[in-house]
């Protein structure tokens, strides 16, 4: 059976007014620093890189999967993102990835984007640099040494993130501390499992096949556009796998649903393509395909068009 997959992030409602706006101010003041180091710092081969990040996290975040106790989970993306571009391109590839979802697919409110920004694109990373950098260091150069940094990292980007969203909800006033935090803490303890497990097949991967991505200098962008191409290709495939995506809800909504202020949700103030369902298509499979494939080009688009101005910019300094 082909579903379509879950709205993942806090929408409006969750979080009071004064709490959102806080969060707003915050990560304005956090992305606007990570430009400026980004256009200090970045190299050759980031450049299409973090395109075809974004592309592939929004597209791997389209597929939910189950967890035990009827919800489900999905990629994150920040610790995969931070490991092969650093820190601070992490955070515009993950502020991408969740901007577009929230204005064009209505995945999170906009009242509510600028704490879905401070948590998976400033939480998150910060998180994953932290804990992938000190294991690494631990571990020295060892190859399995990449692969249980970036599990760990992952895994903790996903539950500090999720520790930091119900502290959110708490100090709005929808879910007491004692409550959300062990129930947000506990379930993401599992879907960051799914998460560290993704991480590493795709550390694996491209270990493999492009080990110079891992290099602290590397030589420029070996493999051309074909690559990139192929890279962004992948990232499509799993667009149009979304249908696959898991229907039960996601953490926050069974949370939300379990503890009781899942009413609580605001609609969206308008809606393009909300749900990842493109409108006017009858046949709800290939409405979610034409969704997923849109976004992903979409979210390729902007970050690489970004990527491109700061490197100019750099440049031309």
């Amino acid at each position: 059976m082909f579903l379509h997959p879950e709205p993942m992030h806090i929408p409006d409602g969750f979080l009071s007014t004064i709490v959102a706006i806080v969060f707003w101010a915050i990560s304005i003041a956090a992305v606007a620093f990570a430009l400026r180091r980004t256009g200090k710092q970045l190299g050759e081969r980031q450049v299409p890189l973090m395109g075809v990040l974004a592309a592939a996290i929004f597209a791997g975040q389209m597929l939910n999967f189950s967890v035990t106790g009827g919800t489900s989970g999905h990629l994150l993306g920040a610790a995969i993102a931070t490991i092969l571009v650093g820190p601070w391109p992490a955070v515009i590839v993950m502020t991408t990835v969740v901007s577009i979802q929230a204005l064009i697919f209505q995945d999170g409110g906009l009242l509510a984007l600028g704490a879905n920004l401070f948590n998976m694109a400033i939480v998150g990373v910060a998180v994953a640099y932290f804990a992938y950098t000190s294991l690494r260091r631990m571990l020295r150069s060892e190859p399995w040494g990449l692969l249980v940094s970036g599990f760990v990292a992952a895994w903790a980007s996903i539950f500090i993130a999720a520790l930091a969203a119900a502290l959110e909800l708490a100090v709005s006033g929808t879910s007491p501390a004692n409550v959300a935090v062990p129930s947000m803490g506990g379930i993401h303890a599992l879907i960051g499992i799914g998460e560290g497990l993704i991480t590493v097949g795709a550390l694996a991967f491209l270990y493999a096949t492009r080990r110079d991505l891992f290099s602290a200098q590397p030589a420029g962008a070996k493999g051309g556009a074909a690559v990139w191409a192929f890279g962004l290709g992948i990232a499509l495939l799993l667009a149009v796998l979304s249908p696959l995506a898991s229907a039960h809800p996601d953490g926050l909504e069974w949370v939300a649903e379990q503890k009781g202020f899942l009413e609580a949700a605001r609609g969206p103030l308008f809606r393009l393509i909300p749900d990842y369902v493109f409108p006017g298509v009858s046949n709800e499979t290939l409405a979610t395909i034409l969704a997923g494939i849109l976004g992903t080009l979409l979210v390729f688009g902007v970050a690489l068009g970004v990527a491109y101005l700061r490197r100019n910019r750099k440049a031309a300094a």
